[in-house]
């Protein structure tokens, strides 16, 4: 195994204008020893694609507030097969509706981190869905 750094994008799909929690998440990444790329507020699913494929991530933080996710969600996974890179890992967090869970984890996001849940857990998700 090597010792490079597990490579994480931080993505705030859509028009959500908060990133309080995508900043924590990228925190606690980064202090867990991972490199993390914060992509920003309001991007776009083909951007948040693009640089994924750019930067090598072995994984995607997305981070929803706004009740986009059926809509953006569905196109990332979308755009992430057709650019071949479905190895990625796809987690995402925010305020995601318990009855939107099952459909979205179907269509291949790894794991949905609801407000509340502490950053190890997340951590400790990341770093095992990537060493699969």
């Amino acid at each position: 195994m090597t010792d490079r750094k597990i490579r994480v994008l931080i993505a705030k799909p859509g028009l959500d204008g908060h990133d309080r929690g995508a900043k924590v998440v990228a925190r606690a990444l980064r202090d867990a020893g991972m490199e993390v790329i914060y992509t920003g507020l309001r991007q776009t699913p083909e951007q948040i694609v693009a640089a994924a494929v750019q930067e090598d991530v072995d994984a995607i933080g997305l981070s929803i507030l706004s009740g986009a996710h059926n809509v953006l969600f569905p196109e990332i996974m979308r755009l992430l097969k057709a650019e071949g890179a479905e190895e990625i890992v796809v987690f995402a967090g925010g305020i995601i509706p318990e009855q939107d869970i099952a459909r979205l984890k179907e269509m291949g996001i790894r794991e949905i981190f609801l407000p509340g849940t502490p950053t190890s857990t997340a951590v400790a998700a990341i770093r095992q869905a990537v060493s699969a």
